[in-house]
């Protein structure tokens, strides 16, 4: 499938889940966990001598987390995101920092913005759904100013649709979460879609996130960091127990 032949699908898939998916980021806006996530990026952030405030792209925003957390912040926000509907929520959700941040509805392997022009990025769950996360890296590396840092948390979402071993360990969550009583993250959506779309995307089959620092060491990025226990400090138990077979990951590369 070709690149905007993708896109359009994938724009398709995420903005039927739109709905159910801000409701996951309110819930996340109303607990605790929040202050636990402007912690790691707050430590993690970059360090510069002048004093103003620092410029953040949120990549992939979604319904607007990261975007409504790091405005309260104090950082200067800009958040992209390839559907619509997203922004939509995203800006919904933002309330009365609608108009703080800046939204912009953009393709993250194409970002239309200056050289330099942002002091950090940050980005969830986004490089495993995308077409060409190679070139994705290559847009980030770009828009970031010398000194600037990328934080990317994801996971290996759907390896187990290519790996036995990580099949057996997902159909295990299922099992502990349906004996818990909980809601189970995938099932209730669109399996079938989402599934396709993961076979198309090339991450699904690659184990993490030792490709992401080859990657981003080729593309220049510095000081390289990952943390793979970085879930523990940011899932609540219910997450735990959904995927607790693919625990998520926090990469951090310095331009």
């Amino acid at each position: 499938m070709k690149m905007k032949e993708f896109l359009k699908e994938n724009e398709r898939y995420w903005a039927d889940r739109a709905e159910g998916y801000c409701q996951v980021n309110i819930d996340e806006l109303r607990s605790n966990k929040k202050l636990e996530w402007i912690d790691i990026i707050k430590s993690n952030a970059p360090v510069f001598a002048w004093d103003r405030r620092l410029k953040v792209l949120d990549i992939g925003c979604g319904s607007g987390f990261f975007s409504i957390i790091l405005s309260c912040a104090g950082y200067d926000v800009t958040a992209v995101d390839y559907t619509e509907e997203m922004l939509n929520k995203a800006k919904q959700n933002a309330g009365d920092l609608k108009d703080k941040i800046k939204f912009r509805r953009m393709d993250a392997h194409n970002l239309e913005f200056d050289e330099g022009e942002f002091d950090l990025i940050v980005t969830r769950n986004l490089t495993w759904n995308l077409k060409d996360p190679e070139k994705a890296y290559k847009s980030w590396y770009k828009v970031l100013r010398k000194g600037g840092k990328m934080i990317n948390f994801d996971a290996n979402w759907y390896l187990h649709l290519f790996d036995e071993e990580k099949r057996r360990e997902y159909e295990s969550d299922r099992k502990n979460v349906e004996l818990s009583g909980m809601e189970d993250h995938y099932t209730c959506t669109d399996i079938d879609s989402m599934e396709d779309l993961a076979r198309q995307v090339p991450l699904s089959k690659i184990k993490r996130p030792s490709w992401d620092k080859v990657v981003l060491d080729k593309i220049g990025f510095k000081n390289i960091k990952i943390d793979q226990n970085i879930w523990t400090k940011t899932w609540n138990e219910e997450e735990k127990l959904n995927y607790g077979s693919t625990p998520m990951f926090m990469i951090i590369g310095e331009k």
